[in-house]
């Protein structure tokens, strides 16, 4: 017995693990920032186009009678389609992953490696005979021209 807590001591040290663990709680602390941002502020935006609706309590009664909202249907326990509340999870999802993608490509441009810079240019070519020279060169130690202040490539 006193092997397998070792172990699952060192499984649960494992920077991994409480990193998930941190990952988890963050995420459930964001999904209540997520579900208030849909409930309180986009969800009111959306019924003034809509025509006031409150999407909570738009839902279909499968057992045909009618009801004035659905929580008087599911006070009965009539089977209703609560598509409303859906449409409502559907949005705040599409959210939640806009906001993830956000941060995912946030964190990812952070661990892209800077660009390295361009190499100086130190050489140039001789127009005459197309050698490599240094590019403070004013005479071509391979063919002997002078060169002209500026040189065009071969």
């Amino acid at each position: 017995m006193g092997n397998v807590a070792k172990e699952f001591k060192e499984f649960i040290m494992r920077g991994n693990v409480i990193d998930m663990a941190v990952g988890v709680i963050v995420g459930a602390a964001f999904n209540n920032i997520v579900s208030s941002l849909v409930n309180d502020i986009v969800m009111p935006v959306i019924s003034i186009f809509t025509g006031k609706i409150n999407f909570k309590d738009l839902f279909l009664a499968l057992d045909g009678k009618t009801y004035a909202t659905l929580a008087e249907a599911q006070g009965v326990s009539a089977p209703v389609i609560a598509y409303g509340n859906f449409i409502q999870l559907v949005l705040q999802f599409l959210i939640t992953a806009f906001a993830v993608f956000i941060l995912v490509k946030g964190i990812n441009k952070l661990r892209r490696p800077a660009p390295e810079p361009e190499p100086e240019v130190t050489t140039k070519e001789c127009p005459y005979c197309c050698s490599e020279i240094p590019i403070k060169a004013t005479k071509c130690p391979h063919c002997a021209s002078e060169l002209p202040e500026t040189v065009t490539d071969c």
